[in-house]
């Protein structure tokens, strides 16, 4: 969606006359008016549905949050930042840590009859991914996942880097035994020899869900606790979450 909005947010700042100056008409009493007219007037600028803008503890700067992304812009819309803010005195990723929260989900409502289900010791923890079995980051994380036990794993086979991808999902979805069709692929680069000849309405669905989710990249991991993270993380990160947040 960054993609999409920087070319209009430059086209937006060149371009005459702007929202801007209607922004700054306005002039709310009250901060949620603000965000409001902000809110209006980024819409009407973008031509793209905003999800939500609150003042952030920065510069007096308003964060914009649309399709799983963050701008940034005071409250005149005199300037638009398409980046990252980094807090000065703790050294810390405020924007990832904003987008850790906007991008959670309820867990509850994932459709994990969806997925590949993997149950190891009690099972007690739980961890669900979107997957594609052509991504070199996936085989990374699932060989470091071999390590982990106590755990039910759910991946959402997630094909979107290539028409070969769904292929080979549409395989491991139609095999006897899923998890281990996954495994030997993911893990040790086994040719699958399932036929993809099965109801893979359950492949489809998943990727319906995954763009519904705004997941741009796999792998993507959702815990229990709603937070999502995209791409490989170190599997001690995975251990301390999972031990966090397990009942």
């Amino acid at each position: 969606m960054l993609k999409r909005l920087l070319p209009v947010v430059f086209a937006a700042m060149f371009s005459a006359p702007t929202l801007a100056a209607t922004a700054a008409a306005k002039t709310p009493a009250k901060a949620e008016d603000k965000s409001t007219s902000i809110k209006e007037a980024m819409e009407a600028k973008l031509g793209t549905k905003i999800a939500s803008v609150i003042k952030s503890p920065y510069l007096g700067l308003y964060e914009i949050y649309a399709d799983g992304q963050l701008l940034y812009a005071d409250e005149k819309l005199t300037v638009i930042i398409a980046g990252t803010l980094i807090d000065g005195q703790t050294m810390k990723n405020y924007s990832a840590e904003r987008l850790q929260k906007l991008t959670a989900i309820r867990f509850s409502d994932l459709p994990l009859d969806l997925a590949v289900k993997q149950v190891r010791g009690d099972g007690k923890r739980i961890l669900a991914t979107f997957e594609d079995p052509n991504c070199g980051y996936c085989k990374k994380l699932a060989k470091d996942m071999v390590k982990l036990d106590n755990v039910t794993l759910y991946t959402f086979l997630y094909p979107i880097l290539s028409p070969d991808s769904l292929e080979k999902s549409n395989q491991i979805w139609c095999s006897s035994d899923k998890a281990k069709a996954w495994n030997e692929w993911m893990q040790d680069g086994k040719t699958l020899t399932g036929k993809g000849d099965c109801d893979t309405t359950a492949v489809k669905k998943s990727i319906d869900l995954g763009r519904k989710l705004a997941i741009t990249g796999t792998p993507t991991l959702f815990f229990a606790d709603g937070e999502r993270v995209q791409g490989v993380i170190p599997l001690a990160q995975i251990e301390k979450k999972l031990d966090q947040i397990s009942p």
